[in-house]
């Protein structure tokens, strides 16, 4: 006779935001999920009737974490509506700064939010639990220590051109309000040094960064882990061996179809910012890929379903005429919507789709050919046609441990671009901004990849006012409801199937939410299915 639970996780700490997760347990693993946003942000309201330049200030208020991501893409959403001509130096800092914001969330976000969970007494009995604990337990290890502490150093290349992080507003339509000096460039160039000698080589992969991107396939990192003992015992080496020990390369999968919006301008490709041309100026691809095929990003393509959302109606619109009405939850709940998410939605042949956003969706975008012809750019910098997740994903399937993967891959990818961007900063043109005509009509569009990925802008002006602002978020491509068609988003699909050793902690559901890194807190209530009583609850996060 099958067993049957249902686990209420509310809230999955260590996630910014709210969240809950009514999980329903069959035989030990994961039957059945919903996952409910609890909280109303409504940035989208609060911009209505404002100057354009309000977004600049508002969104990257967003979040506490990724506000120089924010400010990157609304910044471009009035560089497209304004058609503006931004100088190649500013296009330089921009990329310097955002790709900056990201390395610094690689370790913090690694070990103060993900790695931790490994030393859950869940995993006692594991062969490497005692390693484990010594290097990423939280405050003491080793490892932990370290990553949190070389973290600072990238955002202190960010303070440098922008003024301070988070929530810097210098990012404006037609370039920057900076003008960095040599001292500026050589000081950054010092800083990344330190982010590769004292963790990203030394700790993280125990060899070379050009050494770790020689692997291109799944068997590549396989004989590389085996190559000698310093990538063995590094933390990248420690924590694929505790993967497989601990089967989380087993479950996790999600969608399996994934979108990147790209990011990186490179200018020699766009001197005028148009919504068309963007494509083609990406130097870290676009793309969508689905059953395995390649699509070209559109941003027309992309919808926001409202089925299961709190939001009035039922409407699956694309974003210029998207609509944020919010309802009672209590009202909502009636009309069997369950969460405050809304649900991207992406058309291939006019039939909505969800896709997973993130670094893994990056990586896999970035193994096929045709992003190249689809981003020109892509082809100008190296290591941004990578093939090494598309092979991994084809071999092995994505999981826990592939999304987590990837994201620490590519702290050695940003390190390498952010030096040739510091590079081609020209001090003989000393152009950084360009005043632009303030349209008072128009539509724009900006698209940028936040460490938690695709993160999107678009607004509609009307007499020189924001008519109409939607915020698409990395987040809500993972974490929305289920759409019209039933079709569960990225995160409710990856729980589904996940094991459940211990009803009473079960850190499974933790794993899958945290490999993604929403952009909420969750919590975990536990049901015996058949009887449909609460058996318990459980905040997920705490330290044991």
């Amino acid at each position: 006779m099958a067993t049957k639970q249902h686990l209420v996780i509310d809230p999955l700490a260590r996630l910014e935001g709210d969240v809950r997760a009514d999980v329903f347990v069959e035989d030990g693993h994961v039957a059945d999920v919903q996952v409910e946003a609890v909280m109303f942000r409504g940035f989208e309201i609060i911009l209505r009737g404002k100057d354009p330049l309000a977004g600049l200030i508002v969104t990257p208020r967003v979040c506490g974490i990724c506000g120089g991501s924010h400010l990157y893409k609304a910044c471009q959403a009035l560089d497209t509506a304004w058609r503006t001509e931004v100088p190649p130096n500013a296009w330089h800092i921009r990329n310097i700064a955002q790709a900056c914001e990201t390395l610094q969330s690689v370790p913090r976000w690694y070990y103060a939010i993900f790695a931790i969970d490994f030393v859950n007494k869940n995993y006692a009995k594991s062969k490497l639990y005692d390693e484990v604990v010594r290097r990423w337990a939280p405050f003491v290890g080793t490892s932990y220590k370290i990553g949190l502490e070389v973290s600072a150093l990238p955002v202190k290349v960010y303070a440098m051109f922008g003024g301070q992080w988070p929530h810097s507003s210098f990012m404006v339509p037609g370039g920057v309000m900076c003008a960095p000096q040599l001292d500026h460039i050589t000081r950054a160039y010092a800083l990344l040094e330190r982010y590769r000698t004292e963790w990203l080589e030394k700790v993280w992969l125990g060899c070379s960064v050009d050494r770790w991107l020689e692997n291109k396939t799944w068997d590549d990192v396989l004989k590389w882990l085996d190559e000698n003992e310093s990538h063995r015992n590094s933390d990248c080496g420690l924590f694929i061996r505790f993967c497989l020990e601990n089967g989380l390369d087993k479950y996790g999968a999600g969608v399996n179809a994934f979108l990147a919006c790209g990011t990186y301008i490179d200018p020699e490709f766009y001197p005028v910012s148009t919504i068309e041309g963007r494509n083609q100026a990406l130097q870290s691809p676009s793309g969508v890929v689905y059953n395995g095929k390649y699509y070209v990003f559109d941003q027309m393509n992309v919808r926001e379903d409202i089925t299961h959302s709190y939001f009035e109606g039922s409407s699956m619109l694309h974003p210029w005429e998207g609509e944020t009405v919010p309802l009672d939850p209590e009202v909502a709940k009636k009309q069997g919507k369950y969460s405050w998410a809304k649900s991207p939605r992406y058309l291939i042949d006019g039939k909505p789709v969800p896709l997973e956003a993130g670094p893994l969706a990056r990586q896999v975008v970035a193994g096929y050919e045709e992003a190249k012809s689809a981003c020109s750019a892509s082809g100008c910098i190296e290591h941004a046609i990578d093939p090494l997740f598309k092979n991994i994903v084809s071999k092995i399937g994505p999981s826990v441990m592939v999304r987590v993967l990837a994201r620490m891959h590519e702290a050695v990818k940003y390190y390498k671009w952010v030096k040739t961007w510091l590079a081609k900063v020209n001090f003989d043109d000393d152009r950084f901004y360009k005043k632009p005509k303030e349209l008072p009509e128009g539509k724009g569009y900006g698209g940028t990849e936040a460490a938690r990925g695709a993160l999107q802008d678009w607004i509609v002006i009307e007499n020189g006012k924001i008519k109409n602002y939607q915020i698409v978020t990395p987040t809500a491509w993972n974490i929305g409801p289920r759409d019209s068609k039933g079709q569960m988003g990225p995160i409710e699909k990856a729980i589904v199937g996940a094991p459940i050793k211990n009803p009473e902690d079960p850190i499974e559901v933790a794993h899958v939410a945290r490999s993604f890194d929403s952009c909420l807190v969750c919590t975990v209530h536990v049901y015996d299915r058949k009887r449909g009583k609460e058996l318990a609850r459980y905040k997920l996060g705490t330290f044991k």
